[in-house]
């Protein structure tokens, strides 16, 4: 279980119980895999929101220095920390916060606890890929399908699309470029972290739409994609199922083993999510590859 400083769920997670009650909501729902569950309600890693930043996040972390006696336990009992890496200040750019935070926040962090093991969760900038670089081991990144798949002209395509509007938020294309090179690169510093959010159309397609890309329905398939186009399909296994579980420190999930088939298939315009439905990422396009049981 991830048991959050905050939540962008409601209500936040302010305690063990709700934390769990939030994960198997979740898993029920089928809506994403990002909480690991135990019987005994184990706690795996923090997930810190910074207030503001994205959906819910209104009782985010204010300033990062409130949180640091809890960092510092943290690193003594090698508990990983997980940052959605923006600002949320108004006089920054909007396609600057994650610069910015890396220069305000996560620099200061990284110093202030060397031994703290760190992942910024789904980085979308060039800055963001040589500041975890050039770090140590002990920090690392997640990055997603569709920001390696897209650049920001995807927000303003015939239109505004708001399905394609997700925070962080998509970027130039040398930024996609920079990601796109550090997933294949092999380093064991990257790996996958699909952010998926599948949010109601009802919220999305609004006068203030919510952020987020649903793309938990074919994330392997669209990560295929990237790493076939770069002629890199070696390398995505191990970005996929192998770096970040050492990151963290778990046993890589051996089963069920999955087929992947280079065989397009058309997406369908919608999914169902309770009395609503979900527009998933490239609704009623095609994707280039089929995922199966072996």
């Amino acid at each position: 279980l991830l048991f959050p400083l905050t939540s962008p769920l409601r209500p936040p997670s302010f305690s063990l119980a709700l934390s769990h009650t939030h994960a198997r909501t979740l898993c029920i729902r089928k809506c994403c895999a990002f909480y690991i569950l135990d019987a005994a309600i184990k706690v795996y890693a923090v997930k810190l929101y910074p207030k503001g930043v994205t959906t819910n996040s209104e009782s985010g972390v204010t300033d990062i220095k409130n949180v640091f006696p809890a960092l510092k336990e943290m690193a003594a009992i090698g508990m990983p920390l997980l940052i959605h890496g923006e600002v949320f200040t108004p006089t920054v750019d909007f396609f600057d916060r994650e610069k910015v935070f890396l220069k305000e926040v996560m620099g200061p962090v990284v110093k202030a606890n060397p031994k703290l093991k760190v992942v910024m969760e789904h980085i979308t900038t060039k800055d963001a890929v040589e500041f975890v670089s050039k770090c140590g081991p002990l920090v690392g990144a997640t990055i997603t399908p569709h920001h390696m798949l897209y650049n920001r002209n995807a927000i303003f395509n015939k239109g505004l699309c708001p399905h394609m509007f997700c925070l962080p938020i998509l970027k130039r294309e040398e930024h996609r470029l920079a990601l796109v090179a550090a997933a294949i690169s092999g380093s064991p510093k990257f790996f996958a972290g699909t952010d998926s959010a599948p949010h109601p159309r009802s919220k999305k397609e609004s006068a203030c739409g919510c952020a987020g890309c649903y793309v938990g329905f074919a994330s392997i398939q669209l990560y295929a994609e990237t790493f076939h186009k770069e002629g890199k399909m070696e390398k995505l296994k191990a970005f996929l199922c192998e770096n970040g579980s050492k990151f963290y420190g778990l046993k890589p999930f051996t089963e069920p083993k999955m087929k992947l088939e280079k065989k397009s298939w058309k997406v369908p315009d919608t999914f169902e999510l309770g009395d609503d439905v979900v527009v998933p990422l490239r609704a009623g396009g095609e994707i280039e590859w089929t995922l199966s049981p072996l």
